[in-house]
């Protein structure tokens, strides 16, 4: 008996739970199980959202990946565009993202995830790489990681943006570092970190420089960049185009636009299209991600949602469409290709163009080292203070004691040991620190009632051997780094940056595997049957 094909392939829908996922050679991303070339036909996907480099204050925002509703709504007109990639900004990594990354999937479309969301990212204006970031980060790579269709994770965006806020980058790099091992430690399949920077002329050759340098541990695995140079009918030269290829044709990371598609013309042209994915630039390029798909305020949207099952096309979707529909460039065979470019560029030096040291870097968190400390701690900030009153009182303590052992310095590369803990965790320990300078007077332990005397637990052990290394006055260097793992609560920070910790998703991988191999067999029997 012969099936039919209709029931073939729907039956072939249900066991293939994952695409191919993708990898990188050089600097260029391919299909991990053949020799094709991965080119990026990318549609930035999330409403209602800006990740600028700030935190904005509020944690409201909706996570593209948990509205299945809306991607059984979307998906189809994506595969309409010839989409293989979307972009989020932000994720709620304890929400069910199962459904809207198989029908991706099904559709043959990856993510790109930033790891930040609007009140927990690294902060241009006043940049730290703590414990609670550090958790939120993990805890979205976690989440995403046992999905095929997860391309990679962009650790920061436009975070510099002006030569005054470079200094930002050294978080930014640190996190990259602290991100890209973590996926080792926790024996994921190989997933990118990059970085997504905006094209400012006075920092763009200096940003790129100093993500790709130094060490590769410490260094991108993909460079994205937001360009939105090219309006109207445009060309190649005029652009900038040209010169931005030139620029990147001895980078040794894959690059992609992050972001593309100025509207100063309207409706939008979309002729960088035929360029990106031309002759003259596919050989740098990697594709790119056009902004973006939903119609807001700013006036960049490819539809207009109508209702939760439909939408309506605009001038923008017909123009993309078009252009985006001819963009099948052949690439290069990668059992054939052989990396040229492969050195690291030269860190840019400090001075009065860029502010950020290559090293040292922040250090990485590490709650073990922060919660032994907050724990031994005597004189300690009252629960009932508000964070919003923090500043205050680091104000306050830091004019009666020296606070290097929490403070940092992203030019001269001057880290604290205790810089990387919570807000809260810090005044615990400058409190402290005065408190026991003033041989423990019970004055010495108030500030204003903000402060107060708590019973400690004994540093011993691993505990002990932490703070030795920090050094009472928190100006030592912590070899020892944490294990991998994130946090274990979840919720939103404040915009002073304090947050209780995002938990991290437990990857059952044994039995769903297993599962797996049964469909897969059944299935090939079937596929035997109909032929």
């Amino acid at each position: 008996m012969r099936l039919s094909w209709a029931v073939g392939a729907a039956l072939l829908g249900t066991a293939v739970a994952d695409v191919d996922p993708i990898v990188i050679k050089g600097s260029k991303f391919f299909y991990s199980s053949n020799n094709t070339q991965f080119y990026i036909r990318g549609v930035a996907y999330q409403q209602d959202y800006s990740s600028n480099g700030t935190t904005n204050g509020t944690s409201s925002y909706k996570d593209p990946l948990a509205d299945a509703t809306a991607c059984k709504r979307d998906v189809p007109i994506m595969q309409e565009l010839n989409t293989n990639t979307i972009r989020v900004y932000a994720i709620d990594p304890t929400a069910d993202h199962t459904e809207c990354m198989q029908l991706l999937a099904d559709a043959g479309i990856y993510v790109v995830s930033d790891l930040s969301d609007p009140t927990q990212s690294i902060d241009r204006s006043d940049p730290t790489w703590e414990t609670t970031l550090y958790s939120r980060y993990t805890s979205v790579i976690d989440e995403l990681a046992q999905y095929n269709n997860t391309l990679g994770f962009f650790a920061g965006n436009e975070v510099s943006n002006t030569v005054a806020t470079t200094d930002a980058s050294a978080f930014v790099k640190a996190a990259v570092r602290d991100m890209k091992s973590y996926i080792k430690q926790k024996g994921y399949r190989t997933m990118g970190v990059g970085y997504a920077t905006n094209d400012d002329s006075t920092i763009r050759v200096n940003m790129a420089d100093y993500f790709n340098c130094e060490s590769e541990e410490d260094s991108i695995d993909f460079w994205g960049y937001n360009i939105y140079s090219w309006c109207g009918d445009s060309s190649y030269s005029a652009s900038g185009y040209k010169d931005r290829t030139e620029e990147f044709a001895n980078y040794s990371v894959p690059v992609f636009f992050a972001e593309y598609g100025c509207n100063e013309v309207q409706p939008r042209q979309f002729t960088e299209v035929d360029a990106l994915f031309g002759d003259n630039m596919n050989g740098v390029w990697s594709g790119g991600i056009v902004y973006m798909y939903f119609q807001e305020t700013n006036d960049y949207g490819l539809v207009s949602i109508v209702d939760s099952t439909s939408v309506s096309k605009l001038a923008d979707f017909t123009s993309y469409s078009k252009h985006i529909a001819s963009a099948t460039p052949s690439g290069v065979n990668k059992a054939s290709y052989t990396p040229t470019n492969t050195a690291l560029q030269s860190c840019p030096a400090v001075n009065s163009d860029w502010r950020a040291t290559q090293t040292p870097l922040p250090p990485t968190p590490n709650e073990n080292l922060c919660e032994c400390m907050s724990d031994a701690a005597a004189c300690v900030v009252k629960d009932s203070v508000s964070s919003d009153d923090y500043a205050d009182l680091f104000s306050l303590i830091c004019g009666y004691t020296t606070c290097s052992g929490v403070s940092s310095n992203a030019t001269t590369g001057s880290y604290g040991a205790y810089g990387m803990c919570s807000p809260k965790q810090q005044l615990n320990f400058l409190l402290n620190k005065y408190y026991t300078e003033q041989n423990s007077a019970s004055s010495a332990c108030s500030f204003g009632g903000s402060a107060t005397v708590t019973s400690t637990t004994k540093a011993t052990g691993t505990c002990s051997s932490l703070m030795s290394q920090a050094g009472t006055a928190g100006t030592g260097t912590v070899t020892s780094q944490p294990t991998g793992t994130s946090g274990s609560s979840a919720s939103s920070s404040t915009s002073s940056g304090l947050a209780p910790t995002t938990g991290s998703t437990m990857v059952v991988v044994g039995s769903v595997q297993l599962g797996a191999y049964i469909v897969t067999a059944v299935c090939a029997a079937l596929f035997m049957i109909m032929l």
